[in-house]
C-alpha cells in the first residue's frame, strides 16, 4: 500500500511540490525533491487512516456491509 506514485514538479518560487496520482487533491510541499515525495505519502497515508476511521472506502467503492 506504500507504493503511491507521486508526481513532482518544482514550483515558481523554487520550493518542489509533490501530488499523488490516484488520490486527487493530495498534495504537498517540500524544499527537496524527497522532501515533497515524503510529504505526499504521509498525507496520503493520512487520508487512508481516516478514511478507515469512519469506514470509508479506500477504493472509491463502498465497503460491503458484511465485512
Amino acid at each position: 500500500m506504500s507504493d503511491f506514485t507521486v508526481e513532482i514538479e518544482r514550483d515558481d518560487d523554487g520550493r518542489w511540490i509533490g501530488e499523488v496520482v490516484d488520490m486527487p487533491g493530495v498534495l504537498a510541499y517540500g524544499s527537496t525533491r524527497d522532501e515533497a515525495v515524503a510529504k505526499a505519502k504521509a498525507v496520503a497515508f493520512r487520508v487512508l487512516a481516516d478514511r478507515v476511521e469512519h469506514g470509508e472506502s479506500l477504493c472509491n467503492r463502498p465497503i460491503p456491509e458484511d465485512l
